[in-house]
């Protein structure tokens, strides 16, 4: 059984997504694992992974035989090439009995004829994380190009028409994929994310040196993770904290601080209050991961109000490290979070405010959603992900 797993087009930190290039290191990462296990003494598995020179570290891992591609992976007009027409050559090339497409483009129907050759049609599967870009159609248009946005709602429309095989990372994302494109469902699997350790090593150097980042408990903050994409709702994460503020001075309590990760600064919210701005520290990136991760450890609560994700990482993230979370009731996140966490109308602020001010000042809740996000983030191992993706692609 010979699989074919397209990573030219993933470079780490290009495009709008790190979790597709995560996801696909991942499932390349323990696909090659057991494969190395299954073919001791037994039927042979061989896995090709098509990648470039920049994700090579990453891809090149045991039990895979990893190609690197000539081209330029951030070449838009090379790369619809590529994706369209070069990559059925390839898999001709070969021998290829599946192959895989994590970006979720798959080739036209006439290549892929092609790349049957003699052997008859390779079988292709595709991930679909997502289909967000039709959420900007129709809530931001013209947040993206719209031209380079209808061609991905194409392309993604058309890969899902014709796939052999759809794998999706959560229900909702399913039930998003039979909206756009009805009675493909006989074709689609669900298989949920697998969760990575995103554990640190006590020594490691603060960012920037500034104070407080190595997430000690010296200091309680509330932790929220957003961005400047319309739907990551930075704006709404401010608004919120800002009503959490006043209920907290209201009560003659003192605030906790508000720690966002992903902008720069409070700008997206031009109506913030100067008294609560004060309180409010902005991280647009951290270049070590293990700095963010002390930062998220040292919070006392956690907060997530985005309006669409295929899944979620970050509420699982913050339960793995032992916060108690506050979490949008949109889109995947209910079936990923569960009742590990509570969930809110991202655009209702004063309710927001109040489940912060909930975890902040009881005790025995924050523990209990503690303890409820340790055992919620055992659904999502790497264990019995591998053993989906094995039975879904090699068997």
């Amino acid at each position: 059984m010979n699989l074919v797993i397209d990573c030219f087009k993933l470079v780490k930190g290009a495009g709008k997504s790190i979790g597709i290039y995560n996801l696909a290191q991942s499932v390349v990462s323990h696909l090659g694992e057991r494969a190395e296990r299954e073919t001791e003494g037994k039927r042979g598995y061989s896995i090709i992974v098509l990648g470039n020179s920049c994700n090579k570290k990453d891809f090149a891992v045991p039990g895979v035989t990893f190609v690197e591609m000539k081209g330029d992976p951030l070449n838009k007009i090379y790369c619809i090439f590529w994706e369209l027409f070069l990559v059925p050559g390839y898999a001709k090339k070969y021998q290829a009995d599946r192959i895989l497409f994590p970006r979720g483009f798959a080739p036209l129907g006439i290549a892929k004829a092609f790349a049957g050759g003699v052997r008859g049609k390779v079988k292709d599967t595709i991930i679909i994380h997502d289909l967000i870009p039709f959420f900007y159609d129709k809530y931001y248009p013209g947040v993206f190009n719209r031209l380079e946005n209808a061609y991905i709602m194409n392309r993604l429309k058309s890969s899902i028409r014709h796939a052999d095989r759809v794998i999706t990372i959560s229900e909702h994302s399913r039930e998003d994929i039979l909206d756009k494109v009805p009675g493909c469902g006989k074709r689609i699997t669900v298989i949920r994310n697998g969760l990575n350790d995103v554990s640190y090593e006590a020594g490691t150097a603060a960012h920037d040196g500034e104070e407080g980042i190595k997430g000690e408990k010296n200091k309680d903050y509330i932790v929220a993770m957003t961005s400047t994409l319309p739907h990551k709702n930075a704006a709404g994460i401010l608004k919120s904290y800002e009503a959490y503020y006043q209920l907290a001075k209201a009560d003659n309590r003192e605030p906790l601080e508000l720690v966002v990760i992903g902008i720069g600064d409070t700008s997206v919210y031009e109506g913030m209050s100067e008294e609560a701005k004060v309180h409010i520290k902005c991280y647009k990136f951290f270049e070590n991961f293990a700095d963010m991760c002390k930062m998220i450890a040292g919070g006392k609560a956690y907060l997530f109000l985005s309006y669409a994700e295929g899944f979620g990482f970050p509420p699982l993230e913050a339960m793995q490290m032992g916060l108690p979370v506050v979490c949008s009731d949109r889109s995947s996140l209910p079936e990923v979070v569960g009742d590990a966490g509570l969930l809110v109308n991202p655009d209702e602020k004063e309710v927001v405010a109040r489940a912060l001010d909930r975890i902040i000042t009881d005790a025995a809740l924050r523990e209990d959603l503690v303890q409820k996000g340790y055992e919620n983030i055992k659904r999502f191992s790497w264990e019995t992900r591998t053993d989906l993706y094995w039975k879904e692609l090699l068997q």
